[in-house]
């Protein structure tokens, strides 16, 4: 597998510079979170590949930093693998255990981009076909984001999309630095889609080691006829195939694509028309150093996520 972007030094450099400290040794990063009322911390590790880690330099390096565990919260091997064979042995022989919770997404829709425009088109459903059409049509136009007027517009739409769907979003500052930081090195650009001025829909794309990746996007509820999610999304996938990239990661997707009640269903069936892959990765594993102190840690933390769902 690749190494995933947020397993890049540019990642962690970001999450240091945004004030989450961030620690790139044995292989892999991982960021360091302090545990109220004590003087620990734990690590959190995501996407690894378990083969790369160097786990006597990670676990000096833990140790160092007074962490009682690190998460390997959803590593990036697919299920039903020899390198999920390979993976669980690994964590196995290192006295890890399954995590209580994830936090990325377990499932995900992956793109082939090594295709043609025109066959990438021939395999999306045809009612996305027609929708990018109907945009374009309508004069819907996607433009790249260059300035701050440009990023508040994607902030905007982000915000709005949460609050309308209910899903947690970090203060604008995050994603203002995370662009203002990887867009100079060609791995971070927003698309958005206007239309007589208007805008519409907006997707921040990030690149690296071939990959495009979708996280983070919101439209608007004026206009919803014109598809301009559609059409920004079309073009995301022109500009990753004109900058090199093999695979379009679309960074999550629900449990269960025949579930409609679940909340990610309707952006799943979204990104599933495109003609996308559906996956599943291997299930999260703590390696924990401090276990009196895991144990407290995690029992305070499910009793805080049961509250949060009580009053969503």
């Amino acid at each position: 597998m690749l190494r995933h972007i947020v397993q890049s030094p540019e990642w962690a450099e970001f999450k240091s510079k945004y004030g989450t400290p961030a620690i790139e040794v044995g292989g892999v990063v991982y960021t360091k979170h302090k545990i109220p009322f004590t003087a620990g911390y734990f690590a959190y590790c995501p996407r690894v590949v378990p083969s790369d880690v160097d786990f006597e330099a990670l676990t000096k390096s833990l140790t160092e930093q007074q962490c009682i565990s690190v998460n390997f919260d959803v590593p990036n091997v697919l299920t039903d693998t020899n390198e999920e064979k390979q993976a669980l042995s690994i964590f196995s022989d290192h006295k890890c255990e399954k995590s209580p919770r994830n936090q990325f997404a377990q499932s995900n829709i992956i793109l082939d981009l090594n295709k043609s425009e025109e066959e990438l088109l021939a395999q999306m459903h045809s009612k996305h076909r027609y929708n990018i059409q109907y945009a374009q049509k309508h004069d819907t136009v996607v433009r790249i984001a260059e300035s701050l007027t440009d990023f508040n517009d994607f902030y905007s739409l982000f915000e709005q999309t949460a609050q309308r769907q209910k899903y947690f979003v970090r203060p604008k500052d995050y994603y203002q630095i995370l662009w203002e930081m990887f867009k100079p090195k060609g791995m971070c650009e927003i698309l958005t889609a206007y239309n007589k001025g208007r805008p519409l829909a907006s997707w921040m794309f990030l690149i690296y080691d071939n990959v495009l990746y979708y996280p983070y996007g919101g439209s608007s509820e004026e206009a919803k006829n014109l598809h301009s999610s559609n059409l920004v999304a079309w073009e995301g996938i022109k500009l990753g195939r004109s900058k090199g990239c093999t695979v379009f990661d679309m960074w999550g997707a629900s449990d269960n694509i025949n579930d409609h009640n679940d909340t990610w269903w309707g952006f799943t069936n979204f990104k599933l028309k495109f003609g996308g892959k559906y996956i599943k990765y291997m299930d999260s594993y703590d390696m924990v150093l401090n276990e009196p102190v895991y144990r407290m840690f995690n029992f305070a933390n499910s009793v805080r996520w049961k509250l949060l769902k009580a009053i969503a």
